[in-house]
């Protein structure tokens, strides 16, 4: 964790107003963080994620995954997916960001890019089932991308770099207010797995 980032030895809000994202910065060495990257990439069941945008259906490159407590059903870009079970990894990862955070959480939607070629358009994370200014926990492993934020009013943006084992939270009401976006870029030859812990309303 960066101390210069800490208030009154708080981390501070990346947000101007309207909502709370806090940069935990590397939360584990990176020996760890390197494990769980390998793990990951072997052992998550991997599919390309599809979406039906303007009525029609899009296969993506970047592939996705769902799991949590129990066989929750969580529908984004007109498509539904199902949580599998736990696996072990996981399990110890939720635990680590709840002990960051003091958040609890029941399920993970997570993400592998293959590269900067791969990105995520501009959303904000507010489906029906996730628990109203409910917090949202995303440890990032592999390629250090950059994670934008765009106020939806007064189109302020945010931007910060995400670092290989590292932790970031959003929370309260920054879902109503913020747009955020996994911008695509030409450097990163790489890969990146993003795991995003949310509470699904069961």
């Amino acid at each position: 964790m960066d101390l210069f980032e800490s208030e009154a030895g708080q981390l501070r809000n990346r947000l101007p107003k309207d909502g709370c994202v806090k940069y935990y910065g590397p939360i584990m060495p990176s020996f760890d963080a390197n494990q769980y990257f390998d793990v990951l990439l072997k052992s998550i069941e991997w599919k390309s994620d599809e979406a039906v945008i303007l009525g029609k259906h899009i296969i993506t490159k970047r592939k996705v995954a769902w799991y949590g407590d129990a066989a929750f059903e969580y529908t984004y870009s007109r498509t539904t997916k199902t949580a599998l079970p736990w696996i072990p990894e996981l399990l110890c990862l939720k635990t680590m960001v709840e002990n960051e955070t003091g958040e609890t959480f029941n399920s993970c939607l997570l993400n592998l890019y293959h590269d900067g070629s791969e990105g995520m358009a501009w959303h904000s994370d507010g489906e029906i089932y996730l628990k109203k200014n409910g917090a949202i926990g995303s440890l990032s492993f592999g390629a250090e991308r950059k994670l934008s934020f765009k106020h939806k009013d007064t189109k302020e943006s945010v931007s910060m770099d995400l670092q290989h084992g590292s932790l970031l939270i959003m929370k309260g009401v920054t879902q109503r207010f913020w747009l955020h976006r996994l911008p695509p870029t030409k450097t990163v030859t790489t890969p990146r797995i993003n795991l995003t812990f949310r509470t699904i309303d069961a």
